[in-house]
């Protein structure tokens, strides 16, 4: 796939990005770039895939409510590392990222507290439009997620699209676009040659 168009789109919003044909290239550059520092994750089954928890935990100090008993305490960890990895529900070309939430924690790194956030995304996340990566998320991503969880909402019954319902179990709770990078805060999007993820 060329990623040449949301690269450039990217970069003129503020990002600095990388382009890997594997997710093993892309999990070579992390481990090699952080070091020595502490690193919070996201929920992310592109970064489970990656294997980036155990890798960078044999040189960095490494929180990630997916791996910890007290998942509580592990999100609250996070939110206070030097560097935040995640991925994102959905990419539009035209450089917009957009992540929807149960809890919070993973859109809230994303916006604020860290010397940089790298986002790590898998080709089957970019869309050609913002519209598109708002459905994209709603309608793909959070019923998949919602499934995987086991939840008992319309949405992982059928996994076909959101219903906007009101369950108590709903996980799509709040959705954040990025523009551009927050002030203060390095970016760095890993755009990957590969499915990743949901």
């Amino acid at each position: 796939m060329k990623f040449d168009t949301v690269k450039q789109n990217l970069e003129a919003r503020g990002y600095a990005v990388q382009v890997f044909s594997t997710g093993k290239e892309a999990a070579d550059y992390l481990d090699a770039a952080i070091d020595k520092t502490s690193v919070g994750f996201g929920g992310s089954a592109t970064l489970e895939a990656l294997g980036l928890y155990e890798r960078l935990g044999t040189h960095n100090q490494t929180v990630w409510h997916w791996k910890w008993e007290d998942k509580d305490a592990a999100r609250q960890e996070a939110q206070t590392a030097g560097v935040y990895l995640t991925s994102v529900n959905a990419l539009a070309e035209t450089g917009e990222l957009v992540n929807i939430d149960g809890s919070g924690n993973r859109v809230a790194a994303t916006l604020f507290g860290h010397e940089k956030v790298c986002f790590v995304i898998g080709r089957n996340k970019l869309v050609p439009t913002y519209d598109e990566a708002v459905w994209r998320a709603r309608n793909i991503a959070a019923p998949q997620r919602a499934r995987q969880l086991g939840k008992k909402t319309p949405c992982a019954v059928k996994c076909d699209r959101c219903y906007d319902c009101r369950s108590p179990e709903r996980i799509c709770r709040g959705l954040v676009t990025l523009w551009g990078p927050m002030m203060g805060m390095a970016a760095e999007v890993l755009l990957v040659d590969e499915d990743l993820g949901l």
